[in-house]
């Protein structure tokens, strides 16, 4: 079976939104490492969308689900609970910044987090209004799509979408947006749109995703935590793709030493098999009443012991620490490349393993380089790479390598990157 007839076969079959970046189907993964049905080999610098932070098929994870596969697969939560729920949320009540007492809830997917982030604080609050930022990304549910910053293609020919929401422009120095812009917007908000009284939650990832891996500033963060406390409004931190080591922290917001109320936890949680959660002050958690949150498939028992794994990865091969390692190098091998070409790549900025490149035409910050962007994903495959584009503007090039990835293997990889570009811009 070729990757052309599976791909043939894959437009008959699902539907053109569900679309997919390569047409390299997978046949196998080991760590960094894919081999497509056709025997090539790449070196993953997605990870699934930063799923896979501990790597594929880590053996840890793999021995923990084949135990659990031998017990059973479901019973749901809310119906029979089981050991392995309870203690993660024991765990993740443990790590998430902040000293305050804590606890969680299970679901499935990202989306879900955001979407019972939203419900428990209007549960906590009383109140309606939600306000996001431009660029950001929340999910792609009705609500979550009301919550994110970026038409095309997350809200097209969707609407209409939730109401109650309300945008703020994010903070992004390379732009000419401040901090200050930033907390203006929100005031003005206040005075314009909806009162502070009235604010049931503002939501913000330490680190926009697919707005383009733009880093909110510690003061920012901060700031936003004051003004918060200030009109008793729930602050959400949207760590579904900064979370579980990616950043060098643990969890983004711990760069800010700032702790939210309500944090969404996916992506990196479990390895590869879905699960999200919600993790906050238990006073706020607390605040809906028994059955207004949950889910048929939320705390997979399969997922929970792979999270557990996870957990154990991430301490026992030090993980946190790896990811600042790994966001050096790739920073001085990225750096070297933008001296080349100063009038295409405009920035090169990282939080730990969340690094993205910025493409420019002529220089320019007003004109985004789009079709380069473009062209360097479409050639990826062609020189052994795995790599995601992303931003308002689409002229991102985002790398977020597996946690556990070899000195040997990112360099590989960052010489394959280096080669394409050249290709590609010469």
């Amino acid at each position: 079976m070729s990757n052309a007839d599976l791909q043939a076969r894959k437009v008959n079959a699902i539907a053109r939104g569900q679309g997919n970046a390569y047409a390299a189907y997978v046949e196998r993964a080991s760590n960094a490492e894919l081999w497509d049905v056709e025997g090539k080999r790449y070196i993953d610098f997605g990870t699934g969308i930063a799923v896979c932070n501990t790597g594929h098929s880590h053996p840890k994870i793999v021995e923990a689900v084949k135990a659990q596969l031998d017990k059973f697969s479901h019973t749901c939560v809310m119906v029979n609970p089981y050991e392995s729920a309870v203690e993660l949320a024991e765990k993740l009540t443990a790590i998430a910044p902040g000293p305050s007492d804590k606890k969680a809830i299970f679901v499935t997917t990202g989306a879900e987090a955001v979407e019972n982030c939203v419900k428990i604080a209007r549960a906590h609050t009383g109140r309606r209004g939600v306000i996001a930022f431009n660029g950001g990304f929340h999910g792609r549910t009705n609500l979550t799509m009301a919550l994110t910053g970026k038409i095309s293609p997350y809200k097209h020919q969707f609407g209409p979408f939730a109401g109650d929401i309300f945008h703020a422009p994010y903070p992004m120095a390379l732009h000419d947006v401040s901090v200050k812009d930033s907390l203006k917007a929100i005031e003005n908000l206040f005075k314009v749109d909806i009162a502070p009284c009235d604010v049931a939650a503002i939501i913000v990832e330490p680190v926009q995703g697919e707005g383009g891996f733009y880093i909110a500033p510690p003061e920012f963060l901060q700031a936003l935590r004051a003004l918060c406390d200030t009109h008793g409004i729930v602050l959400i931190a949207d760590e579904i793709q900064s979370g579980f080591g990616r950043t060098g922290k643990m969890f983004s917001f711990e760069h800010a030493q700032v702790e939210p109320d309500l944090i969404t936890m996916a992506k990196g949680i479990a390895g590869g098999f879905p699960l999200a959660a919600v993790v906050g002050k238990s006073d706020i958690m607390d605040a809906p009443l028994p059955g207004g949150l949950g889910g048929t498939y939320g705390g997979s028992p399969v997922g929970c012991v792979a999270a557990l794994a996870v957990l154990e990865v991430i301490a026992e091969e030090n993980l946190v620490e790896r990811a600042a390692q790994i966001g050096a190098t790739f920073n001085q091998h990225l750096t070297a490349l933008q001296q080349r070409y100063p009038q295409l790549i405009g920035e090169v900025r990282n939080q730990g393993a969340m690094i993205a490149m910025e493409l420019f035409v002529d220089g320019d910050k007003e004109q985004p380089n789009t079709a380069l962007t473009q062209a360097i994903i479409a050639n990826a495959a062609e020189h052994g790479l795995v790599l995601l584009a992303c931003g308002f503007y689409g002229n991102v090039i985002r790398f977020l390598p597996a946690l556990t990835i070899s000195d040997e293997i990112m360099l590989e990889g960052l010489e394959k990157f280096n080669q394409l570009f050249t290709a590609v811009a010469t």
